[in-house]
């Protein structure tokens, strides 16, 4: 009975301390949902129900946890709101039990990690992650066979093809296959006696491409609890392979997850440790692309001129190519077209759409649209924001035209959010007579049909 319930003071505690409103905090758990691709529709009265002493169901007590971190800028979980407990930690001590344990949550379609929410605290767990005492329960668990270069090698070519496959056909194409691979073969593999430090450093650093490949796939899906996951988990095994250049390229995979779904806090100083681990021990693209982090991260947070320093600091190192760019770095693609693109991003951050137009152009320049398909579409997509930014709708009505026809059959979450931007826009230029936007307005609603 309702009489019976006992009022949740610590959940009410922390709403207090966080400043929130009833309604406000109910927005706030609808938007960490939607991320993790669940919609509620929760609402303040159901934040009365809970404070009162009512039971969130399935993932909802997570979504509030994390709602309840982002307004009062700390970590605040499940337990200490009286929500229950915990379920386990984000960076356990040993990553081998971490691939087989989110191997499972895939494999068997568990709901409450495939809906878990980003967790915007998670963000800077590298900033104080303890390497040195997992090397050593790592170390100790090398009791397996004798692993070679060959095998190996065998690992980075089936991740570069699935890689490629996703470029054409979106991070949904494969997803249970590259989650197999990593757990039944891959994982296996780092138990197993090495010839040498160097292979067994190529090995995690094989097993930190692939799980970030894993994550990429789930940030591609709209999954961004189960993406923030294998990131995490793809920086502990780089840090097996290179504490240096390798783990700091996981790092720039966490802060541009946290930037795209614009979570900016902890941004800056993820990105500036990461170039701080990497400067003068990569190559110069690769410190590039490190920089254009940073650019975007400070431009996010309305640090323009440290932004604007970063974007000339990029420039100018991505034009040293006498190095060659680690496998890690060049799975993105051509390096200075994907400087070009995140220096675009961090420009339309900025709200100066002429440069950000022409750093998207660049990008486009820079990449063959029937490798990078995925890629092509969504920067298309932007090029047309710069444009329409000019206030040039004719031709931001063309561009996005032009990035549907890369849109069609690609399993992504990203792409369908681009299209549904562009409908919108488009909707809006109908109503105002622009040349060519109900035609497109017709196309990107029947792509999403499609896509459905």
């Amino acid at each position: 009975m309702a009489g019976d319930r006992t009022p949740n003071s610590a959940l009410a505690d922390v709403i207090a301390e966080s400043g929130a409103t009833y309604y406000a905090l109910a927005r706030e758990i609808r938007s960490v949902s939607a991320e993790a691709g669940q919609r509620l529709s929760t609402g303040p009265s159901a934040v009365a129900y809970w404070v009162a002493g009512g039971t969130p169901s399935g993932q909802t007590p997570f979504y509030i946890a994390e709602a309840l971190t982002r307004r009062t800028k700390r970590r605040v979980t499940v337990a200490e709101i009286g929500l229950g407990c915990e379920a386990g930690g984000v960076m356990e001590a040993d990553p081998l039990a971490v691939i087989a344990d989110l191997g499972r949550s895939v494999m068997q379609r568990r709901r409450d990690f495939l809906g878990a929410a980003f967790t915007a605290a998670a963000v800077g767990l590298p900033l104080a992650y303890d390497h040195e005492a997992v090397a050593a329960t790592l170390k100790g668990a090398e009791t397996g066979g004798n692993i070679g270069p060959a095998e190996v090698t065998t690992v980075r070519q089936l991740t570069e093809t699935f890689r490629s496959v996703d470029e054409r056909m979106g991070g949904g194409h494969g997803l249970t296959t590259v989650t197999a691979y990593l757990t039944d073969t891959v994982a296996p593999m780092l138990t197993a006696r090495f010839p040498s430090a160097t292979v067994r450093s190529e090995a995690f650093g094989a097993a930190a491409q692939l799980a970030c490949l894993a994550g990429w796939k789930h940030h591609d899906l709209g999954r961004e609890g189960a993406a923030q996951r294998y990131y995490l988990l793809g920086y502990q095994l780089a840090c097996e392979a290179d504490p240096n250049g390798h783990a700091a390229w996981m790092m720039r995979a966490l802060t541009h997850q946290a930037l795209d779904l614009g979570h900016p806090g902890s941004c800056p100083e993820l990105a500036e440790a990461a170039l701080h681990r990497a400067a003068g021990k990569v190559d110069r693209q690769t410190e590039a692309l490190l920089l254009v982090t940073c650019a975007r991260a400070y431009g996010a947070g309305g640090q323009g001129a440290k932004a604007a320093r970063a974007l000339l600091a990029a420039e100018d190192a991505v034009m040293d190519t006498r190095e060659a760019v680690p496998d890690y770095a060049a799975a993105s693609g051509p390096v200075a077209a994907t400087v070009a693109s995140h220096m675009g991003k961090t420009l339309t951050a900025m709200k100066d759409h002429t440069a950000a137009e022409r750093h998207y152009r660049r990008a486009l320049a820079g990449r063959t649209p029937g490798t990078y398909q995925l890629k092509h579409g969504l920067t298309m997509a932007n090029l047309g924001r710069s444009v329409a930014g000019q206030h040039r709708h004719e031709e931001a009505v063309g561009l996005w035209a032009r990035s549907l026809d890369f849109m069609g059959g690609v399993v992504s979450d990203r792409n369908r959010q681009a299209v549904r931007e562009i409908q919108a826009a488009a909707s809006r230029y109908r109503k105002r007579g622009v040349a060519g936007a109900a035609s497109l307005n017709q196309r990107a609603t029947e792509l999403l049909k499609n896509q459905a």
